[in-house]
């Protein structure tokens, strides 16, 4: 099996663990804006030492980084935080189902910014898989009792421009770091994720300190209050990202993603086994269009 597609399960599998977590903490004490900043802040000790003992372990020197890496990593790490901001407010529309659903489209939207910025082409395998994934994804994305009409009343709302910007602005944190992590001078791949990691990291917990600062007050000292729980927060993110950045170093951001979407099996298999919960025959049949069109992917790449 290929490193990338090693490297996103893990990514896939850690994130299922550190949502659970981030809910958690959301649900208490701190914003969403201030369990996303613990996520970034408590991942970066992690993620200093994977970077120091590799370069020690390996005997290899830091390598240089340009104007462009850094471009891209603010380009990736503010998409990202964008994002994440779009999703939030997603979820405090009334039309959360429509929100939800237009967001399922980064993956194709990733595939032609990946076209457009990096020149990547996605094979008509690939089309396909990513086609069949977004099916699955949109079935298993459904509330229950959402019907398509519903869907289609939605069109009009609010809740199209969140879903469709948080859907945009993941699609410019993948193709981001992926271009980043390109403009590292190294053949190690492993090497080349952990410094994205280490600089993109810092980058995020910077700015979203300042926000804290100048617009949630309180919320960076309920961070640290909150720190026996934030820290796995931290951890499990760290390991996720860096999953993330070891694809996107080795395989286009459109097919990561893709493969990625193995997320919303876990999470639902977690939902199952932790919290009890049933699965209805709609999310089985979307589970099976998924698995469908992640094995496709495979075989396509």
């Amino acid at each position: 099996m290929e490193l990338w597609i090693i490297a996103t399960l893990a990514a896939a599998s850690f994130q299922t663990v550190r949502f659970m977590l981030q809910k958690v903490l959301s649900a208490g004490v701190l914003s969403a804006t201030g369990s996303t900043f613990a996520r970034f802040a408590y991942a970066m000790p992690g993620a200093w030492l994977i970077l120091i003992g590799y370069l020690w372990g390996t005997g290899q020197g830091l390598p240089a980084l340009g104007p462009d890496f850094w471009f891209w990593a603010v380009i990736g790490g503010g998409g990202q935080i964008l994002a994440t901001v779009l999703v939030v407010m997603t979820f405090q529309t009334r039309n959360f189902a429509v929100g939800i659903t237009l967001k399922k489209t980064e993956v194709i939207q990733t595939a032609l910014l990946g076209l457009i910025v990096l020149g990547e082409v996605i094979s008509p395998t690939g089309w396909l898989a990513i086609g069949l994934g977004l099916v699955g994804v949109l079935t298993l994305s459904q509330q229950s009792g959402a019907s398509p009409r519903d869907i289609l009343a939605g069109l009009g709302s609010r809740a199209v421009l969140l879903g469709l910007g948080s859907g945009a602005f993941f699609a410019v944190a993948g193709v981001g770091y992926r271009a980043a992590t390109l403009e590292i001078a190294s053949e190690d791949p492993l090497l080349r994720a952990s410094v994205a990691l280490v600089c993109v990291t810092l980058l995020q917990s910077l700015s979203l300190a300042v926000w804290l600062r100048w617009r949630e007050p309180g919320q960076i000292s309920a961070v640290w209050a909150a720190r026996g729980k934030a820290i796995w927060l931290g951890v499990t993110s760290m390991c996720g990202t860096m999953g993330w950045f070891t694809a996107f170093t080795l395989q286009t951001a459109a097919y990561v993603y893709a493969l990625g979407q193995v997320e919303l099996i876990l999470s639902l298999a977690a939902s199952v086994l932790f919290f009890r919960e049933k699965v209805s025959a709609r999310e089985y049949a979307g589970i099976a269009v998924l698995t469908l069109s992640i094995l496709l992917l495979v075989l396509a790449v």
